[in-house]
């Protein structure tokens, strides 16, 4: 079985690139602002750009994917609901994505790991993609050489002293981000190695290789500061290649590999408004006890996908299988069972 490339996904991914190539020629000030010495960390970021768009193409041109995607939105901006929905959206962003409770449930460890890292690499992501394309810089001020002003987009955005608390934050905020990053790592090793669970699920690839890429990013850039603070720049060139490399390895591994959930976990939001739907809509009612047993959206929409997937699960009837409840479901699963070694069968 050979699999063949998509090319509507390829057009997505090749618009999104160009767009983001415009973006870093214009905000940077027609690369005036642009460090050429950034030109691999920013063919990477291309690259890694045009193949999340085209993996993210391919996935939502899935039957599954792409009902949740378009119910999502059908049902998010209906007119009467569209307020209600707003309000629900800000709650739902809050506790999902900045507090991540739906991973609390699971384990507080595996949560402690997962927002550690997570905010971690947002936060490094946000300082260092506008810095990489020019799109932010710092320089010195005319009047007074000690003072720096933070140019956004080539205009003004705010000064602070270089020797300040201010300053020492805003030059090591990727330092933070490196240490929370590496403690979450920790603690996501020690849940994968002493949880017989993981264990037995976990492969290198998916849950290790990742972390292993992580690591190596923070350590080195770490590193970089170690040398520049206490080693008067020993050893800095070779650190910073080391660095670099990392860096690259990372952002092409980004499509590819475990992180691109970080593009697929906000398509979630679309599943809670569907839900939302579902329980307040008609039921469905089971064909054989009559009891509802989920909304009738949702069955009618899985009975599309489906068949949408070549999969036909009627029955001689005309009933189909979505039709039925769980419960009658293994019912018919015990008779069947029955039937074919030979026992009495029942109704």
């Amino acid at each position: 079985m050979h699999s063949q490339l998509d090319f509507k996904a390829i057009r997505n991914g090749v618009i999104a690139s160009l767009l983001l190539v415009v973006a870093i020629y214009f905000g940077s000030g027609r690369l005036r602002n642009f460090d050429p010495a950034l030109i691999a960390y920013t063919s990477a970021t291309v690259f890694a750009t045009f193949g999340i768009v085209y993996r993210y193409s391919v996935w939502l041109q899935k039957p599954p994917p792409r009902l949740y995607w378009r119910r999502g939105w059908q049902l998010f901006l209906r007119p009467a609901h569209l307020p209600r929905n707003l309000v629900r959206l800000v709650k739902l962003v809050f506790s999902s994505f900045v507090l991540q409770l739906f991973i609390v449930r699971r384990s507080h460890l595996r949560w402690g790991a997962h927002f550690l890292m997570s905010w971690g690499c947002l936060v490094a992501f946000a300082v260092t993609f506008p810095l990489v394309f020019g799109w932010i810089h710092f320089e010195a001020s005319p009047s007074d050489p000690a003072m720096y002003r933070a140019m956004v987009f080539g205009f003004p955005a705010g000064s602070f002293p270089a020797n300040s608390l201010v300053g020492w934050i805003t030059f090591h905020i990727l330092d933070f981000c490196a240490v929370a990053i590496i403690i979450g790592m920790a603690m996501a090793f020690r849940r994968r190695m002493g949880d017989r669970g993981a264990m037995s699920l976990q492969s290198f690839s998916m849950d290790f290789l990742p972390l292993v890429l992580l690591f190596a990013v923070c350590i080195t850039g770490l590193m970089l500061t170690a040398s520049a603070t206490w080693m008067h720049g020993h050893s800095y060139s070779f650190i910073a290649l080391l660095h670099a490399f990392s860096v690259i390895v990372l952002l092409l591994y980004l499509p590819f590999g475990k992180f691109f959930h970080i593009f697929q976990r906000p398509a979630n939001l679309g599943v809670q408004y569907y839900k939302q739907e579902g329980a307040e809509t008609e039921q469905a009612l089971c064909k054989r006890c009559g009891e509802a047993y989920a909304s009738r959206m949702h069955v009618e929409d899985l009975k599309r996908v489906l068949d949408d997937l070549g999969l036909d699960q009627r029955f001689e009837d005309g009933t189909h299988y979505q039709e039925i409840c769980p419960a009658c479901r293994r019912r018919n699963l015990a008779v069947n069972q029955l039937e074919t070694i030979g026992g009495p069968g029942f109704l």
